[in-house]
Parts: C-alpha cells; structure tokens; sequence
C-alpha cells in the first residue's frame, strides 16, 4: 500500500483570503467571477500563450467551459489542494489577472506559482509588481520555503526538465 500524499498546506495552516498592494486586490477566484474573468482571458490571448508557452489555452475557450474551469478552482481552494486568485482592481470591478498556487513535485520546489495579468496592463508593469507582491507575500504568509516560478524565474524548459520527487 502506498504512502498518502503530503498535505499541500498543513491542515491547521489559515489560507490568506486575501492580497491588497497599492495597485492590486486578490482574492479566492470563484463562479462569480464568470463574466469578469473570461473578458480578461480573451482580451489576453496572445499573452497567455507566452506565458504558458507548451499549450494552446485558451484558444477555443467558451464562456460555458470557463465557468466550469472557475468551478474547479474554487473547489480546489476550498478543497485545499490548490489555490487560485483573482487579481482586482482596487475598486472591484475589473479582473486585471490571476495567480494559482499549485502543488509540485519538482525536486527543489515545495510550490508552483504561475500568475498573469491582463494584456492591457503589460505596459504599466502589472506583472512586475505582481511578481514582487507575490514572493513578498509567500515569504510573510505562507508556509513554502522554496517557491518556483516557471516562466519567470525559471525557464519552462528548464522547469519540464527538473526531476520529480519520488520518480
């Protein structure tokens, strides 16, 4: 029989709800963001292709299936398998982004992060500040001591050609 997995978060660990900066609010992507997610995944396209670079999402994304895909990210939050947030502006109204906090097995890693912003937002250095909030925030508040980011601090091919833990 084998070994149950190890829990992606301890199971008394609190999940921070949230992240406030001075230009960004995040918080548990939901169901409810539909509307508001799916125009900013489709104003982004060409932008979300490089910043995963070995697929073709989301071409052919429908709004049915994003709201599925939503679905299975707030199960996973609540779940506490996987973490996705939505990336707000200050006031609410529009999606400027994403961030998902995954588990990995990639030897020297105890978390994947992956996260974008809006095409429209590339300009104003959204992702940058996003990048420094967010290992600022995983150094304060969580429990990950070795964080990788594929794509921005390690190439994809050099993260796909990491060995796994336990393989």
């Amino acid at each position: 029989m084998s070994q149950p997995a190890m829990p992606f978060v301890p199971p008394d660990f609190p999940v921070p709800e949230t992240l406030t900066t001075d230009r960004v609010h995040l918080r548990m992507l939901t169901v409810h963001d539909v509307v508001k997610d799916y125009d900013a995944v489709m104003s982004s396209v060409a932008h979300l292709q490089t910043v995963w670079p070995h697929g073709h999402w989301p071409e052919g994304l429908t709004l049915e299936q994003n709201l599925i895909d939503l679905g299975w990210h707030q199960k996973e939050f609540q779940r506490r398998t996987s973490f996705a947030y939505t990336v707000l502006s200050l006031d609410g109204q529009r999606v400027l982004g994403c961030v998902y906090l995954m588990p990995t097995r990639k030897r020297g890693h105890d978390v994947e992060l992956v996260f974008w912003a809006r095409q429209s937002e590339l300009a104003s250095g959204l992702e940058a500040h996003l990048h420094t909030a967010l290992r600022d925030w995983l150094a304060a508040k969580w429990p990950f001591k070795a964080p990788g980011l594929p794509g921005r601090e390690v190439p994809w091919a050099a993260w796909n050609a990491l060995p796994e833990v336990g393989r």
